[in-house]
């Protein structure tokens, strides 16, 4: 059976992870490419998704059957911060434009990339998928936690107007090659390995923020790419589903700053600042239940081995990696 996959976003970390999964996995895996898929991995380069006539033009000539849709305008804690009306706005273009092109030309299943931004703030824990709009998301990033969370209300409004199998997930904290690694925008792991690099490089020591108390699960992005791949092929519902490792996988901030010395021989080791107002929440724990039950069989890459894989890449590609420049 013949598909063309568009994957948007398709060079950043997640969508290279796909890439690369389509690329290696072995013929015969459940996550291999199957004979007569076309992908396609589109960048901003490709289209500028806020402008409705760009997007209609980018499916015109790609003629997707499928769309993993990865494309969004993400940014630090400050970015978010200080910008949240163009987050807000900006987000709601791309989805808006992305979701109704795919309804015009009769795309057969779109799945949208969500974040765990989208739950509310105050809320028992384990994050679960019917929890999303029991509150409102943290105030420090509701522009873009709005316009993810409307993404699971426009899925289901395309449905039930139209019949559209339009679906989504919503991954924990995600890591691996092709990171931004930017130290002004950069995610927990891969701003600890530019710094530590740096350390390194420099003789300077390695400070991390807070005293490392903080739990948090999290997910390889090759992992996540074989879920995608599962959810495009074998979910058909419009419920969204949270891909994560189990909750009794999470790992603390200290102990993944001691995994990077480790794997970066950074024999000073890392210093903790013990302020804890740098720690953030304390834990925030996401139940993989739904997503364990429906795929079955599934193993992820232990933590040590994915951290290894994604330093390995970043040392080799460091000079093209997203770095920040003025940063080194």
């Amino acid at each position: 059976m013949s598909a063309v996959i568009l994957v948007t976003g398709g060079t950043g970390l997640v969508g290279k992870a796909i890439e690369h999964v389509i690329e290696n996995e072995p013929q015969g895996s459940r996550f291999a490419k199957r004979p007569g898929e076309k992908w396609i991995f589109a960048s901003s380069r490709d289209a500028d998704l806020r402008d409705p006539k760009q997007t209609l033009e980018l499916f015109e000539r790609c003629q997707p059957t499928h769309v993993i849709h990865l494309a969004a305008l993400v940014g630090g804690l400050f970015a978010n911060r200080e910008r949240k009306a163009t987050f807000l706005r900006d987000n709601m273009l791309i989805n808006d434009n992305v979701l109704n092109t795919a309804r015009i030309k009769k795309t057969q299943k779109v799945i949208s990339c969500l974040s765990t931004c989208v739950f509310p703030d105050k809320i028992d824990y384990p994050l679960t998928e019917e929890k999303v709009h029991l509150g409102p998301p943290h105030d420090s990033n509701f522009g873009y936690a709005y316009a993810k969370r409307m993404v699971d209300v426009q899925n289901h409004a395309y449905k039930e107007e139209f019949g559209c199998n339009f679906t989504s997930a919503i991954p924990t904290n995600v890591f691996g090659p092709h990171d931004n690694f930017n130290l002004k925008h950069a995610h927990v792991i891969p701003a600890l390995i530019h710094k530590c690099y740096l350390a390194k490089k420099n003789g300077t020591p390695f400070k991390v923020m807070g005293d490392g108390s903080p739990l948090r699960q999290f997910i390889y992005s090759r992992d996540l790419a074989k879920l995608f791949i599962w959810q495009l092929r074998e979910y058909d519902d419009v419920e969204p589903v949270i891909f994560s490792v189990d909750e009794n996988d999470e790992i603390s901030i200290r102990d993944v700053a001691n995994a990077i010395v480790n794997v970066m021989k950074y024999d000073p080791g890392a210093q903790f600042e013990n302020e804890p107002d740098d720690n953030g929440q304390d834990r925030k724990p996401a139940s993989n239940a739904k997503l364990m039950k429906l795929i079955g069989e599934f193993k992820f890459t232990p933590f040590e081995e994915a951290l290894q894989e994604t330093v390995t890449w970043f040392l080799d590609n460091y000079d093209n990696a997203r770095t920040g420049h003025a940063s080194q």
